[in-house]
């Protein structure tokens, strides 16, 4: 079996999805999770690109224990420097060090010749290496670089100490034949093929970023760079659970086997999905919320005679639980403690004080409290601690004309405010009241709802994207609660406090 490593770039390429901005502390968060599910090396964040990047890098190299922490770089001396600062805590440093080699890029963006970029690679991958016994090249746009100039940048990288090379699809232009070839063709042109790691990076323009994945493997990578769900920039990256979950269900076919702990998949994507913003859809591949739905009446008898009739991944394999939680709203602290810590939370007292509460007041509220609802607790609760805003108070009323008319009342640090204003809807009206509490010109892009559990009882999991039309921003929020009226106000205070947080 051959060992196939993962890189996730969820901190770094995934934040580039429009409307997404992690903080520190979501960023350590989703580092710890990405740990847990067994991810080989994160990419914490390009270090000199602002003191949040640096901050957010040192941060997840003193959190994390047993994954290699790595920090993006141009091939410059001060990026790598900088880098270094950040990642000097690290157990297991990295440093990823790109420049580009595409005709286009070379001589539209960067102005330089092949002689000069070459020499660009000799210079700063050697500086790099000796600040760094793990040194990553990424020739940028490898896919639409001239293959002969492609071997002569690689091959200078490992001459001058790359251990690791990574051939990014950095705009999703290429597809699996054409990938594959890439890699087989290096493999044979590279006397040290084999001593080297070479990783995938995919862009998913064309929908081809998993199989172009699982093309490399194919033919030579043993290391897959992606995000949780695929978020990232344009039409996003790899997804790495559904590269994964492909290796292990056709084990058989790729003789690959990972570090990947796969019942983790599904709080994995629902902890990014939550504190990006960025909902899952109902579709995608392994943790989409119809993933394991069967409509048709054939289908339907065929898995209840044998479920390997019509699924080839069974929902408990990665983290799909039906069971809910033997709790109620007369169940003591110490079970609900215990319950959490099965679930892999490891709160502070603080932090477990004000989850009992908000459990208890859940409880009272519902019939029966899901595991779904607990995670769904415990990150909400994350989200709205670090919000600039908070709800505290929502009144919706009747206005002559068909209209309706809000009253909202929001926190701000010690500070409360009140407004007032009407719309077609409830939910224009609060969108509209809001606005005029935060004095911001926004429009709401994009509203979706789910529940997150079945039943009349079910909490609402809203999601919304804003845009501030001056600037041309997008910014993303979440809001969870049982009346999906205040889980609408909640979302989209929680974006306005991303904007406006932005902006300070």
């Amino acid at each position: 079996m051959k060992k196939i490593q993962f890189f996730d770039t969820s901190l770094r390429d995934g934040e580039q999805t429009p409307g997404v901005n992690f903080n520190t502390s979501e960023k350590v968060r989703i580092a710890k999770q990405l740990e847990a599910y067994g991810i080989d090396a994160i990419e914490a964040g390009f270090p000199i690109a602002s003191q949040g990047d640096f901050e957010a890098v040192k941060a997840i190299a003193e959190a994390v224990s047993k994954t290699t922490v790595v920090g993006l770089a141009r091939c410059a001396k001060a990026d790598i420097d900088r880098a270094h600062e950040a990642l000097q805590h690290a157990n297991y440093p990295q440093i990823h060090v790109f420049i580009a080699t595409s005709e286009i890029h070379m001589k539209d963006k960067l102005n330089m010749t092949r002689e000069e970029v070459l020499q660009s690679i000799k210079k700063h991958v050697a500086y790099a290496k000796s600040k760094f016994d793990k040194v990553q090249f990424s020739p940028e746009d490898a896919t639409r670089s001239e293959k002969e100039f492609l071997l002569q940048a690689v091959q200078t990288a490992i001459d001058a100490g790359a251990s690791i090379i990574n051939i990014p699809d950095t705009v999703g232009y290429t597809n699996p034949t054409e990938y594959g070839q890439l890699f087989n063709y290096l493999k044979t042109h590279i006397p040290n093929f084999d001593d080297i790691i070479f990783s995938s990076h995919c862009h998913n323009d064309l929908g081809m970023a998993t199989a172009n994945s699982l093309a490399a493997i194919e033919n030579g990578a043993t290391r897959v760079e992606g995000t949780i769900n695929g978020i990232g920039e344009r039409a996003g990256n790899t997804a790495i659970e559904e590269v994964a979950l492909a290796l292990y269900v056709r084990k058989d076919f790729y003789q690959c086997e990972s570090n990947i702990f796969f019942e983790e998949t599904k709080r994995t994507s629902d902890l990014v999905s939550r504190i990006s913003g960025v909902p899952v859809p109902i579709t995608k591949p392994i943790i989409g919320l119809n993933a394991y739905s069967h409509e048709s009446g054939i289908h339907q008898d065929g898995v209840l005679k044998n479920p390997n009739t019509y699924e080839i991944i069974t929902p408990s394999l990665v983290g799909v639980a039906t069971n809910s939680l033997p709790l109620g709203k007369l169940s003591g602290k110490h079970a609900f403690k215990t319950r959490m810590n099965e679930l892999g939370y490891q709160l502070s007292e603080t932090e477990m004080t004000e989850s009992f509460k908000r459990f208890k007041d859940l409880a009272d509220k519902k019939k029966q409290v899901t595991v779904d609802d607990l995670h769904a607790l415990v990150l909400g609760q994350a989200h709205e601690k670090a919000d600039k805003y908070f709800l505290n108070s929502l009144q919706l009323q009747y206005v002559s004309g068909g209209r309706q008319g809000a009253i909202v009342t929001i926190q701000e640090g010690e500070m409360t405010y009140t407004d007032s204003a009407v719309g077609s809807g409830s939910i224009q009206a609060i969108y509209n009241t809001i606005n005029r509490l935060v004095d911001e010109d926004i429009m709401l892009e994009n509203y979706q709802i789910r529940a997150i559990t079945g039943g009349e009882d079910a909490q609402a999991e809203v999601h919304v994207t804003i845009s501030k039309p001056q600037t041309n921003e997008y910014f993303n929020g979440v809001g969870i609660d049982f009346d999906v009226l205040q889980a609408s106000a909640k979302a989209y205070l929680q974006a306005c406090s991303n904007a406006l947080s932005e902006q300070a």
